[in-house]
């Protein structure tokens, strides 16, 4: 299979890694390229809180050399700073701008940003159009089906972010109210990707190999998003390109110990880019995703709440592997 391309940015493989607020931090991203991810996306960047110089996103733009090709992520509902975010995001060097016009977090879309977007598509061409002019990279967006069941328009606003030159789009399969339950609507992204003729991303519950291989088929794409699935489980993406350069070929699990190193590697690196204190609070989540599938895992999510050193997090490491959990 051909590398695919967003612009004229080479993937490494056709899963990606979708931006998670509080999940795909620099070290998570790290981890996730290394595993197979075909590109990443940064946590969301507040365009109005980069106009006030915040020191918070600031460091949620800075990108390893580990990690690329990687995008950053903006969210506004200004065309104008959404352009200046976009220029400011440029010092960065990332190889995508990403615009969020999906998010449906109500913090979010309740401002008029996110998913709200979709409920103005004009608009959304507008800030498309203002961030390409700045931009010396592809400009990507991320949408939803729409904003509710009597609001699908996905098709619409992917023609519309087309024409203002975006250079691929992704669709999640759900609409803003849906947020992430279930089902997901692969027809949309379908109806999409038969609708643009830029790469169109599959997002939405792609939580195995054969599901990836599975959506791509039904919506035509040749990409696919993975999210939520991924979380303590970055083996995904690896597994995904096995199964899609030969799918008689057995796909490869980590064991217990190689699970838990990867956990206890993942995090150390947190605490290294974030310092303990910060690093070891967001972490707690991000452990219980290790944890899922274990013998004990309602123990050990309770153990995992209760982390607040990378110590506490290796002692609980060596006592699940000696089985005294």
């Amino acid at each position: 299979m051909t590398a695919p391309k967003i612009g004229n940015v080479v993937l490494r493989s056709r899963a990606v890694l979708a931006p998670m607020a509080g999940v795909s931090d620099r070290a998570y991203r790290e981890l996730c390229m290394d595993m197979g991810a075909g590109c990443c996306v940064s946590e969301m960047v507040s365009s109005k809180a980069l106009s006030f110089n915040s020191k918070k996103s600031e460091e949620l733009m800075e990108i390893s050399g580990r990690e690329r090709p990687c995008g950053i992520q903006i969210f506004g509902d200004e065309p104008s700073c959404m352009a200046e975010a976009a220029r400011h995001a440029m010092e960065n060097r990332p190889d995508i701008i990403d615009i969020n016009m999906g998010c449906p977090a109500p913090k979010i879309s309740g401002n008029g940003s996110g998913s709200a977007l979709m409920r103005d598509p004009k608009l959304c061409g507008e800030i498309v159009r203002a961030v390409v002019a700045v931009s010396n990279v592809p400009v990507t967006v991320k949408i939803r089906k729409g904003w509710d069941d009597g609001a699908v328009n996905a098709v619409e606003v992917a023609k519309i972010c087309e024409a203002a030159g975006a250079a691929a789009i992704t669709v999640h399969g759900r609409t803003r109210m849906q947020f992430y339950k279930p089902p997901v609507d692969y027809e949309i992204i379908r109806q999409v990707r038969h609708s643009v003729s830029v790469p169109v991303i599959a997002n939405g519950d792609i939580d195995s190999a054969q599901k990836a291989k599975e959506v791509m088929e039904l919506t035509g794409c040749d990409i696919v998003m993975v999210g939520r699935a991924s979380m303590g489980n970055p083996w995904l993406f690896s597994q995904i390109k096995s199964y899609l350069e030969d799918p008689e070929k057995p796909l490869v699990f980590p064991t217990l110990e190689e699970k838990l190193g990867t956990m206890e590697a993942h995090i150390t690196k947190m605490v290294a880019y974030k310092g303990e204190y910060i690093a070891m609070k967001q972490a707690r989540k991000l452990v219980i995703g290790y944890f899922k599938g274990m013998r004990g895992a309602a123990a050990l999510r309770n153990e995992a709440g209760r982390l607040s050193s990378l110590e506490d997090l290796q002692a609980l490491k060596n006592r699940i592997l000696r089985g005294n959990i």
